[in-house]
């Protein structure tokens, strides 16, 4: 698959995935994919489990803002937000694909956190 058809792909997933189409969300995934969540020690195996576990996730996003993607070849890496009950979660996602589809993707999750006062005087603040 080239890398402007990939980059399509994710930006259908990514798009489907903000307005809740749960079937096209997951048109990207090849049937035996495997996603691992690394913080919570969880791998779920196979596209229909992971459909529908995130169709069954008790809090909707209320917001859903993708940052950048970046890649070649098999490898993409998508960094975005998730808001859930006014709290983002700034996410990582590591995507592997073979022959058109998402075989493996890892999942980063981290909470916002209030920037310590002692280093304001070297930074500023981002979006």
């Amino acid at each position: 698959m080239e890398e402007e058809q990939i980059r399509e792909a994710l930006n259908a997933h990514w798009r489907a995935s903000a307005t809740g189409d749960i079937n096209a969300e997951h048109d990207i995934y090849d049937d035996d994919v495997i996603c691992d969540y690394p913080q919570s020690g969880e791998r779920i195996l196979g596209r229909n489990n992971l459909q529908a576990l995130r169709s069954h996730h008790p809090g909707k996003p209320s917001g859903f803002n993708v940052k950048r993607i970046l890649g070649n070849g098999d490898l993409w890496i998508t960094e975005y937000s998730i808001t859930y009950r006014d709290q983002s979660a700034y996410t990582i996602s590591i995507m592997e694909f073979s022959n058109g589809k998402v075989v493996h993707e890892t999942q980063y999750f981290a909470d916002a956190f209030e920037a310590p006062a002692w280093r304001k005087q070297w930074v500023q603040q981002a979006d």
